[in-house]
């Protein structure tokens, strides 16, 4: 595994439950701030969709983007995320 590709994975772990980040943000926190595409192919292969959380990178004008199981899945995903956070309170 190449090395910015485990950088974009353990910044995308970083992000916390029902919370959302842009494809730039992890591009940037990955140390290649303009490699967005390059950060959404990397996610597309994602081989951990549960433990790396992908679906909370969305597009930078707040959009879904895209995700590996469909974006609807990807929209209930967060979906459940905000309700968890709703009942913890």
């Amino acid at each position: 595994m190449k090395a910015f590709t485990k950088r974009v994975y353990k910044a995308v772990s970083t992000i916390p439950l029902g919370e959302v980040r842009s494809y730039k943000w992890v591009a940037k926190k990955a140390g290649k701030p303009r490699a967005l595409r390059a950060v959404g192919q990397i996610l597309k292969r994602n081989p951990y969709p549960l433990i790396i959380p992908c679906h909370r990178v969305i597009s930078s004008n707040g959009s879904l983007g895209g995700y590996i199981f469909g974006k609807h899945k990807k929209k209930a995903l967060l979906d459940l995320e905000q309700r968890i956070l709703k009942d913890m309170v």
